[in-house]
């Protein structure tokens, strides 16, 4: 980890800031990216402070193909050698499919899935030039159980473990790391797109993750080959006996499964 430059996406709250803070805390570098230059400096300053660490920032829209292109390309020519993406930049709306608006359901594939691949396409070709790199996939629980209200935010986070699956198996015989982090839901902004009434937020916050505990078990893996970081982990036990029982799984919890 000492000395290791790693990128971040969606580095400028919630879980991506804290994984920016125990990478530097570890010894790292992290390379932050978001769309808030403000919040991004502030996080970066907190870093230097704490650490004595520099954090370059980059305030770009991830779903914007040209401008990301040229960000990744600019890190990876100025910041030389860049060992490791976290691709953590994501977001949801909680609705139905009958209800959702195709704005709604083409704003969340763009930046969970096309700005993922895209940005991991573009470091492919530089990561298999350095000695070890890694690839981490923040994905999702939902990506391996979908639930109501949350069947396009479900799909999306199932492509993301399928490409991450994908990508493993082309990668096997490479010096690149890929792993796939499945996550109940966390204490973040996330929820305050996904479900601005709050009640869903309400009614798991008995189990819900804390982003910082999250962060440090991601870091903890970092350029390691794991295949998967699954959290918490009884739900990663309830997704595998989903997979067996799917059928009597959704009549059993059909009212957890309705919560949003």
């Amino acid at each position: 980890m000492i000395n290791k430059k790693i990128i971040i996406t969606g580095a400028s709250s919630g879980i991506g800031e804290k994984l920016a803070w125990h990478i530097a805390r570890n010894g790292g570098v992290p390379i932050l990216l978001a769309r808030s230059q403000d919040k991004l400096q502030q996080l970066s300053d907190c870093i230097y402070q704490s650490f004595h660490v520099q954090s370059p920032i980059y305030s770009v829209d991830l779903r914007d193909k040209k401008a990301i292109s040229g960000v990744i390309s600019e890190i990876t020519i100025k910041h030389d050698p860049i060992h490791g993406l976290i691709n953590n930049a994501g977001m949801g709306i909680f609705s139905e499919v009958k209800d959702i608006r195709e704005d709604e359901v083409n704003a969340m594939f763009q930046l969970n899935v096309t700005a993922l691949i895209f940005i991991t396409k573009q470091l492919l070709p530089y990561f298999q030039q350095q000695p070890v790199a890694h690839i981490i996939n923040i994905a999702s629980q939902a990506g391996k159980v979908a639930t109501p209200k949350a069947a396009i935010y479900a799909a999306t986070k199932h492509a993301v473990l399928g490409f991450s699956n994908g990508l493993r198996l082309e990668l096997a015989a490479s010096n690149i790391y890929v792993t796939a982090v499945n996550l109940g839901p966390v204490k973040t902004n996330f929820f305050l797109t996904a479900d601005p009434s709050g009640n869903y937020e309400k009614n798991v916050a008995r189990y819900i993750l804390d982003p910082d505990k999250v962060a440090k078990k991601i870091v903890r893996y970092l350029f390691a080959p794991k295949r998967e970081i699954n959290l918490p982990f009884w739900m990663d036990i309830g997704s595998r006996i989903y997979q067996m029982f799917p059928t009597v799984t959704e009549k059993l919890l059909r009212k957890q499964f309705t919560r949003k």
